[in-house]
């Protein structure tokens, strides 16, 4: 077992399909899994009854490996001991179908659903499409990803109250993607929760959401040993030259081993081999259909129809089947392929149902989609890709079934399962021009996947069926769009700017939208030239109220300094003017943070998201800006909320560059907190996700993490070394935005280390290159900078430069480090009366935001100027985690336990877990206590102020 240290890691009889739930009678002892005694220990372990905490395990390997056997195992010695399981089976025809993994774990405890808070009822019901009727599903709103996570959250805690829970996806690499994201929120979500989540995959699959930090059980080869041990077991044991070459060509693989000694039971092998290094499964699915072609015609009739159908469509299918008693299933049971239990008749392995499909000629399996498609009247979704399939030519009847389909996938959040019909739609389509406007519609739904490789696929397809230059442009924007949130940004520009000026020289409003994601790119890279041709192109788009919002973005996302400084006084009317709409107020947020009007700008934000509704699982470029604005707000604990909720959806996504820019939010963070250690680990993580030279601003960002981490440690040296790489070798500025804000840094690590000349040359350089377009923050830490750099008759004059107006105020921790310079520096100049209050107001406000070592220096100094603060550590409320003090004040304000997880994406299990942990901490016995905490700390936080 590996713990998914890999490249983009850091991630018998087989199983049935169909979920199960609730405790059932112990089975019979089910046979010896031969050659895999590690792997049965390890799938005990993780099920072992008396488990109290989450556990995922990931088991991959390739077809008929036997990870279904394994997990049918886990399966049936869980239901021996009373406990309760929810499964789930991926299939190819049904991967894209928004949510219908999920679907199929959750159907048999639908009923529990009326337990859930209204919210995620709602959500949760909408995503599987069970609203009361067909008028409600038509006009429900797209449920929000996080609240269906979350109320599958909640429903798992819920299910596992009485007693552990086992969870099981098998074949996962065919679940749709919309319920993979559920599944990768519950599992990230989890600890603490008594559930076990068993992921069965194909080796080499892609899992997004399960591809790093879980650790993984690897089904290989069986032994040569083991091999042999298993053929031994089989009811005509393989001799002499046909067992030789079993072995040889089943290559370890334990299904290929059973059939092909079934097959050489019935008749010998002929010839010297199989021709060809064919893969296992063409061979597999060779032998399977040699079975299919002696069967009764009746038979066979009866196999394709239920390999055709999927497990959603199985209720219906089944009118169309014999029954499971019939004899017509018979031949079809002794040969292996199918077996017979109390949901039905199901096929034996996945291989199994496409060797029965794929062995049928086209006309067979077109004339099963049909009878599958008369069947499903009700069911338009899956009648319309049952149609899709029965297509022998361009269809415009199905291809606008698709579309609805799409349509309706599209409102549930189902952004892949959308995107997947749009391009059958385009597919079936009689026209050309038809078929060009459904890809480009797919490509924007597409980029709401991050599958990057879809997305250019599908603007290639644009590009073959149409010059028509608004659609190539759309399509191309949808790729750059996509671009931008991965590492290779010079591409990215590339792509956005002859985007760009294709669309100004068809005077195309597209041309602002190019702009707005190249100047992402831009803020990211951090790349001159880049700003140059963005302002180059601003100038052909003409001034309208409806662009107002973009344009104020690009122009301070480039450039915030200069073009974009003038537009500071124009934000609170362009705010006015946005009337709550989501996206241009996010747009201007961003906006104000740039431009340092960050209390502006956390209320824009608020805003924002309070309106926002779901478009789909990516985050927005810049999105960690509001993590930014949150910090320097103070608002650390918001700050790691949004770095936590960022880097869960683009890992899964496989967003490196988003990923990274919110690992560096967190690492900043924990730097602070005095966390240095975690601090580390997460700005390293970053800095390995990205180039530094094509991802200047998540470099420099990192660097500065790793400085805070490194002065919280009290190694200065290491400090220096970091923030000085936020400039070049000769002191120019490494990123337009990010390095001006560690100017004060380098200088107070400079000053420690006997750096003080260098570091002042590289100070006066920089506040040179900012010049009058400087804002009031920038303009705080230059002088904060310039008074630790200079000569002792000259440093007052900039400290209380550094502190003057009430500006500062915005700032919280800068202000405080500025108050506690300022203290030292008066202390050292033997004026320790007037350092007091400096120093005393710094250690409050440390205290107030949980910045340990900042809080141990002003202690220190304290008593140096004769106070002695208080022995007691700081106040119970700060050292605790940021999420656990957004817990306690939530429960102060009476919130229950699942009301606080709704809005904090936890279980109820989980919120109980950390409000047990806490209160000894706080020195209270009962919920009722913590109002009168809370009122405390605010009371004596406003007497320090």
């Amino acid at each position: 077992m590996k713990n998914g240290e890999r490249a983009r890691a850091d991630h018998g009889s087989p199983a049935a399909p169909g979920p199960t739930a609730g405790p059932g009678p112990a089975p019979a002892p089910g046979p010896t899994v031969v050659g895999r005694e590690a792997e049965v220990a390890e799938i005990r372990s993780r099920i072992a009854a008396d488990r109290s905490h989450s556990s995922v395990l990931i088991v991959e390997g390739d077809p008929g490996a036997g990870k279904s056997v394994l997990l049918d195992l886990a399966v049936r010695l869980t239901r021996g001991t009373g406990q309760r399981v929810l499964r789930a089976v991926g299939s190819e025809s049904e991967a894209s179908l928004a949510f219908a993994g999920l679907h199929q774990m959750l159907r048999p405890v639908l009923d529990d659903l009326g337990g859930l808070p209204a919210r995620q009822r709602s959500a949760l019901r909408t995503a599987l499409g069970l609203a009361e009727d067909a008028e409600d599903a038509e006009t429900a709103d797209t449920p929000d990803a996080l609240l269906v996570g979350l109320a599958v959250l909640t429903l798992v805690s819920d299910l596992s109250e009485p007693a552990p829970l086992l969870v099981v996806v098998d074949d996962a690499q065919w679940i749709d993607r919309a319920s993979l994201d559920v599944l990768s929120f519950l599992a990230r979500r989890m600890a603490g929760e008594p559930v076990t989540l068993l992921m069965g995959v194909r080796a080499a699959a892609v899992l997004p959401g399960f591809d790093k930090g879980y650790e993984r059980l690897e089904i290989g080869p069986l032994s040569g040993d083991a091999a042999n041990r298993l053929l031994d077991e089989q009811p005509k044991r393989p001799t002499g030259r046909t067992r030789a070459r079993i072995l040889r060509e089943a290559a370890g693989n334990p299904l290929a081993l059973v059939e092909l000694a079934r097959a050489t039971a019935d008749r010998e092998l002929e010839g010297s081999g199989v021709e060809g290094p064919l893969p296992v499964t063409d061979r597999l699915e060779g032998i399977f259909a040699r079975h299919v072609r002696h069967l009764p015609e009746a038979t066979r009739r009866a196999l394709l129809l239920l390999a055709a159908a999927d497990a959603a469509d199985a209720p219906a299918a089944a009118r169309g089947l014999p029954e499971a008693a019939d004899t017509v299933w018979a031949p079809a049971e002794r040969a292996g392929l199918v077996r017979q239990d109390g949901t039905g008749v199901s096929f034996r392995h996945p291989l199994v149902r496409s060797a029965v499909y794929h062995a049928a000629p086209f006309e067979q399996r077109r004339r099963a989609h049909l009878a599958l498609a008369r069947q499903l009247g009700e069911e338009p979704d899956r009648r319309a890709w049952h149609l899709a399939a029965a297509a022998v030519r361009p269809d415009e009847q199905v291809s606008a079934a698709l579309r609805e389909t799409a349509g309706r996938a599209r409102r549930r959040g189902g952004h892949a399962a959308a995107a997947a019909a749009l391009e059958r739609a385009a597919e079936l389509s009689p026209h050309r021009a038809d078929q060009a406007r459904l890809l480009a519609d797919a490509a924007d739904t597409a980029v709401f996947t991050g599958q990057l490789g879809w997305v250019e696929h599908l603007a290639a397809g644009v590009r073959e069926r149409s010059d028509d230059p608004a659609l190539i442009g759309r399509a191309a924007l949808a790729t750059g769009r996509l671009l931008t949130l991965g590492p290779h940004h010079t591409a990215a520009f590339a792509l956005l700017s002859r985007v760009a000026d294709e669309a100004a020289a068809t005077r195309s409003p597209r041309l602002l939208d190019a702009l707005a994601a190249a100047a992402v790119v831009r803020y990211y890279s951090g790349e001159e030239s880049q700003r140059q041709r963005i302002e180059a192109l601003l100038a052909d788009v003409p001034d309208s109220a409806a662009g107002g919002a973009l344009r104020a973005w690009v122009l301070a996302v480039s450039d915030p300094s200069g073009a974009g400084a003038s537009l500071a006084a124009a934000l609170p009317r362009l705010i006015a003017a946005a009337k709550g709409e989501a996206g241009s107020l996010t747009a201007l947020a961003v906006v104000a943070w740039l431009l340092d009007r960050t209390p502006l700008a956390a209320r824009t934000f608020d805003e924002a998201f309070g309106r926002w509704q779901a478009h789909g699982p990516l985050p927005a470029g810049l999105a960690c800006a509001a993590g930014w604005a949150y910090l320097e707000q103070g608002r650390w604990a918001d700050a790691r909320s949004v770095a936590a909720e960022i880097a869960e959806v683009a890992s899964g996504a496989g967003l490196d560059h988003a990923e990274a820019c919110a690992r560096t939010l967190d690492a900043t963070v924990l730097a602070l907190l005095g966390e240095p250690a975690e601090a580390r680990g997460s700005a390293e993580r970053a800095l390995a996700l990205v180039d530094p030279l094509e991802s200047r601003s998540v470099a420099v960002l990192a660097r500065r993490a790793l400085g805070l981490a490194a002065v919280a440690e009290g190694d200065y040296d290491s400090a220096y070394a970091q923030f000085r790489a936020a400039f070049t070798e000769d002191g120019d500025l490494v990123h337009y935005h990010v390095s001006p804000t560690v100017l004060a840094e380098l200088a107070a690590a400079a000053v420690r280390r006997g750096h003080r000349e260098p570091a002042a040359r590289l100070l006066e350089r920089s506040a040179r290159h900012l010049g009058p377009g400087m804002s009031a923050r920038l303009f705080l830490l230059v002088e904060r900078g310039r008074a630790l750099l200079a000569e002792p008759e000259r440093a007052e004059r900039h400290f209380r430069a550094a502190l003057a107006g009430e500006a500062g105020e915005q700032w919280p921790f800068e202000r405080a480090q500025t108050r506690l310079d300022y203290g030292e520096w008066l202390r050292r100049q033997r004026r320790v009366a007037e350092a007091r209050p400096l120093l005393t107001g710094a250690l409050d406000t440390f205290r107030r935001l949980g910045a340990r070592p900042w809080i141990d220096r002003a202690k220190a100094e304290l008593r140096a100027a004769g106070i002695e603060a208080d022995a007691a550590a700081p106040g119970a409320l700060t050292e605790l985690s940021p999420q656990q003090q957004q817990i306690v004040r939530l429960a102060a304000h009476g919130l229950t336990n699942r009301e606080i997880g709704e809005k904090l994406f936890l279980s109820p299990r989980t919120v109980g877990s950390h409000l047990y942990r806490v209160f000894p901490k706080l020195g209270i016995t009962a919920r009722a206590q913590l109002r009168d905490l809370l009122d405390d700390a605010l009371q004596a936080t406003g007497s320090a102020q």
